[in-house]
């Protein structure tokens, strides 16, 4: 997890911001579902990358 900062928006807002990345394997969650491409292969990775960003305002009232 990355810290974006913290910052005073024009309306005197506090904003915090966030990011995060991980990479999990499918299979180790039971998705084993695939199809064999007529190229050689396959259709689906097993790598899966999810990212989430975030940002919380606190309101200045």
């Amino acid at each position: 997890m990355h810290a974006g900062g913290r910052a005073r928006d024009p309306w005197g807002n506090e904003r915090v911001a966030f990011s995060a990345t991980t990479k999990i394997n499918r299979k180790e969650f039971g998705l084993n579902w695939n199809q064999i491409l007529e190229t050689g292969g396959v259709l689906v990775g097993e790598e899966v990358t999810a990212s989430v960003e975030l940002q919380l305002v606190r309101s200045a009232n």
